[in-house]
């Protein structure tokens, strides 16, 4: 989702770049696929549409992998399409398995994300937890070392949607 938007805005001006944005929202936090689909004709034959064609068109060509993002209810949507947090943790285990080329095992691999996930998590804890302090917001935790992913906004009611949506998915993780 996040790259379907960067793509809709790479040839948009700067300065209109938060009203497409805008404009674009109402298509991927529609219902339903007709009123994303009316969403994205109202977007087209507006005047930032008219002005930026090749935005409109971008949806046009994905549309057939957007459609089932639509299907999804609305917390999972949600936590998908804000992935700035799962960007940059994606960003920071490549970054952290470059060098690794080899696994000797699945589990091997398995263990090793486990950890750098629990290494980031750490080091994403410990600095929230100084800008607290900075800011005079109470006293600063301890880093319990445990990830901390319930704090993500809406991941909760999120994975609990999908639990019910695909069941087969989490069962062995129960």
């Amino acid at each position: 989702m996040v790259h379907l938007i960067r793509a809709s805005n790479r040839w948009v001006s700067y300065k209109d770049r938060k009203a497409v944005a805008g404009a674009l929202r109402r298509i991927y936090t529609a219902a339903s696929e007709e009123e994303a689909w009316q969403a994205l004709q109202d977007f087209a034959g507006s005047k930032l549409g008219k002005q930026y064609p090749q935005s409109a068109q971008v949806w046009l060509d994905a549309w057939d992998r957007f459609i089932p993002f639509l299907q999804f209810p609305p917390a999972a949507r949600k936590v998908i399409y804000t992935t700035n947090s799962i960007e940059s943790m994606n960003s920071e285990l490549r970054k952290a398995t470059r060098n690794r080329i080899q696994f000797t095992n699945d589990v091997a691999a398995v263990k090793a994300l486990w950890l750098m996930i629990g290494h980031i998590e750490d080091r994403r804890a410990r600095k929230r937890e100084k800008q607290a302090a900075k800011l005079g917001k109470g006293k600063p935790r301890v880093t319990t070392g445990y990830i901390e992913g319930e704090r993500a906004s809406g991941w909760g009611q999120a994975i609990n949607q999908m639990m019910v949506a695909y069941p087969a998915r989490f069962e062995k993780y129960q």
